[in-house]
């Protein structure tokens, strides 16, 4: 065997254009499919860096963000938050459980500023945990100490964990750190500890992930009267704990169903007529918990699916370059090859010759193709969460680990044997009598047609790719251009957080009042318009609607509607129209009605027939039915970031200047919460320059301690929420190029060696009338007809992969014969230029030189 590898090796090192070649393009297939199994791995696979995660359990089987209020929980009652009441209940009446934690299912904005310093505090991400969140996991502190169930007890002193990404990058690893006092929020926190390296908690997310974990009775402190933790329906809670030794997981979801209906049975009377109907419907599931809770899987996990399929599309087609050069180098050696035969050497000897050769090329294929895999899972995750800027901390590593490595290696040891071996078996079948007659003759048929076999597979396969891509970025287009209902030329977003700066909720007015007047004095500012969230921001608040006059909704009927809060002008702002009535205006105050504005899906749904201006309605229950009065109906504006396929949601703009007494605490508690506002809305055409430190001069004036995020174009805005979209179709359309490149280059191989190897042929043709044009007509036949049946086989796996990836597509069919003939065009246009320098050198060729060497 050693032997044999130093003889691949000096046969490679002689051969350098064949050697290149085909370690080339195996770099380029094993390097894809190794940065999709990079990210699969470490976003579907990979289990959360803690002690022994299989004993991990979740309470909930869905991924639920970040607020659900109310004793039911989606259409098919499958509760995945919790509230603290809840947990707490699960906590003490659930001994198979070692340990049970509780972490938040979103974050919290954190604005953290050393005790003593006046500069303007920092933005963190924060995220509430139950005081025993550490100890579950088995996690370590990397200095000072990690949170215990004491530092949990309402009244407590205030202390902070930092993460070690936060801790190393933000204040350069300083170990003062720890002990020293912070302003979280206006409020006084001890941090007592770093968490250790790689360790980001429980929730791996493509965004929010915690710079610093709070103690979960701290929500009171932080949040105040918006606080969710006294709120018994009030569920933001995920759940994980660790289960003992010997449990049945079975078992013990059967018994946490039970102790759940009774906790429910317990808050009938605090239930809506339509959640005592329904709440003995409602369960929960218990799931696996070593990869935490896994919001990046549930978002990612489809698109990488098909990216693998796409890179997998790539390797193939690789793999049959490999094997065409392979059976290509064999038969051109086909004489020496009948020498060593005709001396004695045994076809087994010649096989594994051939195949060490061919294995060895693979290998050094797969290493360089972790240079290729590197740098592609760095542009993947850039591609993913370039939208998050550059302090957007996500823990998925570009680095290859040793399960990605030992894939690499797999993935070459077998493209080396099953696309070595049957080259290698073929070419050792050689007739040392016939090979001996004459190296320049036509190889045979059955010989010829393995290369072309291989050839009209990755011909198929290439269009399979390039359909799918054009599809993708069809769809992506289309995503991008659709009618959103509202303007985004001319138009930006100031990302805001008033939550930070400790206002009380009867200030807010004024001061978004007064932010209206400074940054309408920007040179080139038309409009502005503060609101809770603009469309397509990536919030999403929703209640149930009751009309006055009308009897309570059945439990099963939708009355769902998302809403906001905006300040006067938001419709111009944005470049809404209206359709019925007028907009939110100056003359709406406190002192006024309260008045609501519409778009046509609240109309249709709930006032189908009739004029919605005038009439009544409320939230969640008949009592508050009367609250506020239609003034206007705007036309349907695209609000949410998901679920393109589905018409606009019914919603509702409520004014920043009006407020509603409610006698209910938690919707006290939400009420309180909206005033808050979050976005604004800028209008300045023609796009004035240095427009984002205008911003945060004008907003300095109003309030140096106003946190602003940044400012963004609103055309970027709504362009990275098809991030996702826009990776898959960039992908997609990469690797489709690379197939194309890799099979022209493989039908270009196979006619110049067909062109080579009947080159007598040719002389003979030419020698007896034959001219150079029907020459170049039969070597553009021979290759044409490869490319069609490539394509008659294509055709329909191209259909069928578009109707596999129909949930990824917007606006365009899985079959749509536009995008399917474009692929089919560039295939032909590529399998045309790859064939003509083998035809003009067959045409090339001078029939009294061919004729002496034959």
């Amino acid at each position: 065997m050693l032997a044999d590898l130093r003889e691949a090796l000096r046969q490679l090192w002689k051969a350098p254009g064949f050697t290149t070649t085909a370690v080339l393009t195996l770099a380029l297939g094993i390097g894809a499919t190794t940065a999709i199994f990079t990210l699969i791995h470490q976003v579907m696979l990979k289990s959360l860096p803690v002690a022994k995660p299989e004993e991990l359990w979740r309470i909930g089987d869905k991924i639920r963000c970040c607020n659900w209020g109310g004793y039911n929980q989606g259409e098919d009652g499958d509760f995945s938050l919790f509230s603290w009441e809840t947990y707490k209940h699960f906590r003490a009446g659930t001994p198979e459980f070692t340990d049970l934690a509780a972490l938040q299912a979103g974050n919290t904005a954190l604005g953290v500023r050393r005790a003593g310093s006046q500069s303007q505090a920092e933005t963190r991400n924060g995220e509430y945990v139950s005081g025993n969140f550490f100890r579950t996991l088995g996690v370590q502190p990397w200095i000072g100490r990690l949170m215990i169930d004491a530092d949990d007890e309402e009244g407590a002193p205030s202390v902070a964990v930092m993460s070690y990404h936060i801790w190393k990058e933000k204040y350069g690893a300083d170990p003062s750190v720890v002990g020293a006092s912070y302003q979280i929020n206006g409020h006084p926190f001890t941090v007592i500890g770093v968490a250790p390296p790689g360790f980001y908690g429980a929730k791996l997310a493509g965004g929010g992930m915690p710079d610093i974990w709070l103690p979960l009775t701290k929500e009171l402190l932080i949040d105040g009267a918006t606080a969710r933790l006294k709120r018994p329906d009030g569920s933001f809670l995920d759940l994980i704990g660790r289960v003992a030794p010997g449990v049945n997981p079975k078992t013990l979801e059967a018994k946490l169903r039970v102790e759940f209906h009774d906790w429910l049975a317990s808050h009938v009377p605090d239930m809506q007529p339509g959640e005592k109907q329904l709440w003995q419907q409602q369960t929960l599931h218990l799931t696996p918990g070593g990869a935490g809770v896994a919001a990046m899987k549930d978002q990612y996990q489809d698109g990488l699916r098909l990216l693998l399929v796409a890179a997998g599309c790539v390797l193939l087609v690789a793999c049959g370059n490999l094997a065409n050069l392979v059976l290509a180098r064999g038969l051109k050696d086909r004489a020496q090859t009948s020498i060593r035969m005709a001396m004695g050497a045994s076809r087994r000897r010649l096989v594994r010759k051939a195949l060490v050769e061919s294995v060895l090329l693979a290998v050094i294929g797969g290493a360089l193709g972790i240079v290729v895999a590197y740098a592609g899972t760095r542009l993947i995750l850039y591609l993913a969460f370039q939208n998050g800027g550059p302090n957007n901390y996500v823990p998925v590593d570009a680095t290859p680990s040793w399960p990605v490595l030992l894939f690499t290696l797999g993935v070459s040891l077998l493209t080396g044997i099953i696309f070595g071996i049957a080259p290698a078996w073929m070419t050792s079948h050689a007739d040392p009598v016939e090979a001996l007659r004459g190296a320049n003759r036509s190889v045979g048929g059955r010989r010829s047609w393995a290369q072309k076999s291989l050839v009209i597979g990755q011909a198929a396969m290439s269009l399979v790719l390039l359909s799918a891509a054009a599809l993708l970025g069809r769809s992506l287009r289309n995503l991008e251009h659709q009618d959103f209902g509202f303007e985004t030329q001319g138009r930006y977003i100031a990302w805001i957080n008033p939550m930070l700066g400790n206002y009380k909720p009867e200030h807010l007015e004024p001061m978004f009042q007064q932010i209206d007047d400074r940054l309408m004095q920007i040179p080139g500012v038309r409009m502005v318009a503060p609101a809770l969230y603009a469309p397509m921001t990536g919030d999403s608040w929703n209640d149930g609607i009751r009309i006055e006059g009308r009897p309570e909704p059945g439990a099963k009927e939708d009355t769902s509607a998302s809403w906001t809060r905006v300040m006067p002008n938001f419709f111009e702002a944005v470049g809404a129209k209206m359709v019925l009535g007028r907009p939110i205006t100056q003359d709406d105050t406190q002192a006024t009605r309260k008045v609501a504005v519409i778009n046509e899906a609240f109309a249709k749904r709930f006032f189908k027939g009739q004029n919605p201006v005038g009439q009544h309605f409320g939230i969640d229950k008949i009592k508050y039915s009367s609250n506020f009065e239609i003034v206007g109906v705007s036309r349907d504006m695209r609000y949410l970031t998901y679920d393109y396929k589905d018409p606009v949601r019914p919603m509702f703009w409520l004014p920043e200047a009006q407020t509603v007494q409610y006698d209910d605490p938690a919707f006290v508690s939400g009420e309180v919460w909206s005033h808050y506002l979050y976005n604004i809305v800028i209008w300045a055409p023609g796009n004035p320059p240095g427009m984002e430190d205008r911003v945060r001069k004008a907003l300095a004036s109003v309030d140096p301690d106003l946190v602003l995020y940044g400012v963004d174009p609103y055309s970027k805005v709504v362009g990275n929420d098809f991030q996702q979209e826009n990776m898959i179709a960039t992908l997609t359309s990469l690797f489709g190029v690379l197939g194309l490149v890799l099979a022209a280059i493989g039908l270009y191989g196979v006619m110049a060696y067909m062109v080579e190897q009947r080159t007598s042929e040719i002389g003979v043709r030419m020698a007896l009338g034959a001219d150079r044009g029907s020459v170049v007509k039969m070597v553009l036949r021979g290759a044409f007809s490869q490319v069609g049946i490539g394509l008659a086989l294509g055709i329909p796996a191209a259909i069928g992969a578009g109707k596999l990836m129909s949930g990824q597509l917007f606006g365009v069919k899985p079959w749509d014969p536009v995008m399917l003939t474009l692929a089919t065009l560039l295939l032909a246009l590529a399998a045309l230029l790859a064939s003509v320098i083998p035809a003009r050198r067959a045409a090339g060729v001078q029939p009294m030189v061919a004729l002496r060497n034959e």
